[in-house]
């Protein structure tokens, strides 16, 4: 980053160039500061180095001088592009600003809920018998994402000390087991639930070598089952990796005259070193303390004896009846790994040829239907129609009585559909959850909303959706008139249909689901005070903004149709197969471009992975688009031309239908990958958030078949002369 500062009393130009460990990493505001900066560069070259002994004015000079020097409309869009880029420049995606711990600074370690990819179901930490910190359990401060995800935070007895490495460090000693405690524990061991620890807003992580290679994890289980025994890692192993913050200001001179000189920039550094936390590792053991070492011991004493910890043996038997005792160590050692590059352990997503090769299948089944589409647009409608209107009106008449296809049903083709105000309800919705998931994405391969940031991807999930509700009521609104040919009676009803529809839906699933995770006293049950502030948002912001929407949509001008509907309806001929098998039968083509994507969103969502591919599932979500769009643009022309008119809805569920593939899939997916989910109720939570998914996806793809199709079918007939 480079600061230019301008003198014009003096005409001394001062480079100031501040080195961090990353030039990602900068000063928050720094964009501000830099763009006025930078504007006085310009005025200093383009008004302070003017001559005035040329005998002409300033604006004549810079004719003379500058020829081609932009006008200040160019000026000042230039401007605010350099203020643009700057504010960019201000953010490090992802992640937060690095903290500066000086040694001997007290670092806190945070506890997560615990977690099983047996159950789906996350407890707290403190449900079991562990040690609590000797100040009280606090919980730390959680938006509505990690709330919504089931994320519980809170404080920890591990304490640390910058680059102060502690050995044997006694935390503390349970109470006797009772039989609920130890048969509580028993079940939590057998569901293979982990613990999820938190050092400065890092996961612990954990690695296990298998053969020549090491597994990377996050976080580590509570115990094991050997033959009949538990046992439970009661001592834990910590390495904390630490790179040097370095900060350093240097100044350079550049001038015209003898005045130059250097200007002082910044305060001199301190000569105390500082670290920035880069890596949180943890190893768990089990050991068996010696009874008489831990008399006398308080929190934080030094356990008298050595502790042997060997990953692969386990020692602490849990017994009814008997006290486990914990301890830790913790060891610091300097890293080279920058703190930008910190996350790096945690992003890395094995299988990236995977993820081309799905944009690779998705561009040739695009390729494919495009082909189709073309053959339909330049072969078969241009041709038609320019035979059609090169026949005079008397050929036109008897042409008509023997042409079968698309061209006898223009008289129905824009007749209203069977339950309009619902069509125009899912089209709303689904543009209202299609422009979420374009702009979350979109935020989200930026990095605005990466897994540093808890909670921020759903949190922005709701905030986009809220807002969108004025796309939704517009739309829906606008085709309400269009159907009804510019007759905006009854807007108010379908507004209000619209904000109600796919939420009502969804907290009507997820009020059944909490009912289970509260049965289960699971910190995924979303708290009644959180329910009631979803509520108000939906009906304060949401609903209003639909309302909105709506009132514009009634306001504008409705699509006029480019012919007349008869009051008779015309006749469907018989077909040799039922249309919606072949409505059905379209979905496979948008699951082909999808299916792939999915697996790692599902191993993402189900099996604790972390999935940050966005930039991959961007792509994809826009080739998904362009499918769907396709096969409902074929599958309404092929409708056409067995001059079936009931187009509307069947071009809706022809891109909708991919989501009752997903939903097959996701249903495999439950009885092959996640064969060791446990419980009726785990199932039940899998089937009920799947279900969501599936909704929320069938509306999306179907509006964007619908809108396709509307528009194709209005272009094919608004090119028909009629009288």
């Amino acid at each position: 980053m480079v600061k230019v500062v301008i003198n014009d009393e003096r005409g001394v130009m001062v480079v100031v160039k501040d080195t961090y460990e990353d030039d990602r990493v900068e000063v928050s505001g720094m964009g501000l500061e830099s763009g006025v900066v930078l504007w006085g560069f310009f005025k200093f070259i383009y008004q302070g180095m003017m001559p005035t002994s040329l005998g002409k004015s300033r604006s004549a000079a810079r004719r003379t001088l500058f020829p081609n020097f932009p006008s200040p409309k160019v000026q000042i869009w230039g401007l605010l592009i350099c203020l643009i880029s700057q504010f960019a420049h201000g953010f490090y995606l992802p992640g937060s600003y690095p903290h500066k711990y000086v040694i001997g600074d007290p670092l806190s370690v945070k506890v997560n809920s615990l977690t099983s990819i047996d159950t789906e179901i996350p407890y707290s930490y403190y449900s079991l018998p562990f040690c609590k910190p000797p100040e009280g359990v606090k919980d730390s401060a959680e938006n509505l994402g990690e709330l919504l995800m089931g994320d519980r935070i809170e404080n920890s007895p591990y304490k640390f000390k910058m680059y102060t490495n502690d050995t044997q460090i006694f935390l503390c000693q349970t109470k006797p087991l009772s039989s609920e405690e130890y048969k509580l524990l028993t079940n939590r061991i057998d569901e293979i639930y982990q613990v999820n620890l938190i050092l400065d807003n890092l996961p612990a992580i954990r690695y296990t070598k298998r053969d020549t290679y090491y597994l990377r994890w996050t976080g580590y289980p509570i115990g094991i089952k050997v033959q009949d025994a538990y046992y439970v890692f009661n001592h834990l192993k910590f390495t904390v990796l630490v790179h040097k913050y370095e900060e350093t200001n240097v100044a350079s001179v550049m001038g015209t005259g003898d005045a130059a000189e250097a200007i002082p920039v910044g305060k001199p550094e301190s000569d105390i070193p500082g670290y920035m936390v880069v890596g949180f590792e943890v190893t768990p053991c089990s050991v068996k303390h010696n009874p008489e070492s831990l008399k006398n011991l308080k929190t934080y004493d030094n356990y008298p004896s050595t502790i042997s910890c060997e990953e692969n043996t386990v020692n602490m038997a849990i017994k009814e009846n008997e006290p486990i005792a914990f301890t830790y160590d913790v060891t610091f050692v300097e890293s080279d790994i920058k703190w930008p590059s910190r996350w790096d352990a945690y992003l890395k997503m094995e299988g990236a040829k995977v993820h081309w090769f799905s944009i690779l299948n998705s561009l040739m089944v695009i390729t494919f239907l495009a082909g189709i589409v073309l053959v339909i647009f330049l072969r078969t409608v241009r041709r038609d129609l320019t035979h059609y209107e090169e026949l005079d009106k008397e050929a036109q008449a008897q042409m008509n009585e023997e042409l079968s296809g698309w061209k006898l049903v223009v008289a129905d083709v824009f007749r209203a559909p069977d339950n309009p105000a619902l069509l125009c309800v899912m089209v709303g919705d689904g543009v209202q959850i299609l422009g979420m998931a374009v702009v979350t994405i979109m935020f989200a391969a930026l990095g605005f909303m990466s897994p540093a940031s808890r909670g921020t991807l759903v949190t922005g999930m709701l905030i986009f959706y809220m807002i969108l509700g004025i796309l939704a009521g517009y739309v829906a609104i606008r085709m309400w008139r269009t159907i009804f040919c510019g007759d905006h009676k009854g807007w108010v009803s379908v507004s209000w249909k619209v904000a109600c529809f796919f939420p009502g839906i969804a907290f009507s699933i997820l009020f059944v689901l909490n009912f289970l995770l509260w049965g289960s006293h699971s910190t995924g049950a979303i708290p009644f005070s959180l329910f009631v502030i979803l509520i108000l948002l939906w009906f304060c912001i949401s609903v209003p903004l639909t309302f909105v929407g709506g009132y514009f949509g009634a306001k504008a001008n409705h699509i006029e149709y480019p012919v007349r509907t008869n009051q008779i309806p015309r006749e469907i001929p018989s077909q040799k197969y039922p249309s919606w098998l072949l409505v059905l039968g379209a979905g496979t083509l948008p699951f082909g471009t999808l299916f792939i994507e999915l697996f790692f969103i599902m191993s993402s969502i189900w099996m604790g992975r972390v999935y940050y591919v966005f930039g991959f599932l961007f792509v994809v979500l826009i080739l998904l688009v362009v499918v769907c769009a396709e096969v409902s643009l074929v599958l309404t022309y092929m409708h056409l031309c067995v001059e079936d008119w009931k187009w509307w809805w069947k071009s809706f569920f022809a891109s909708g239908s991919v989501a009752l593939y997903i939903f097959l899939y996701s249903i495999n997916y439950l009885i092959f990958d996640l064969k060791s989910l446990s419980g009726p109720v785990s199932a039940t939570l899998y089937l009920g958030y799947s279900l969501l998914m599936v909704l929320a996806v069938m509306l999306a793809t179907g509006t964007v078949g619908f809108l396709s199709s509307f528009w194709f079918v209005h272009y094919l007939f608004s090119s028909v002369k009629l009288d």
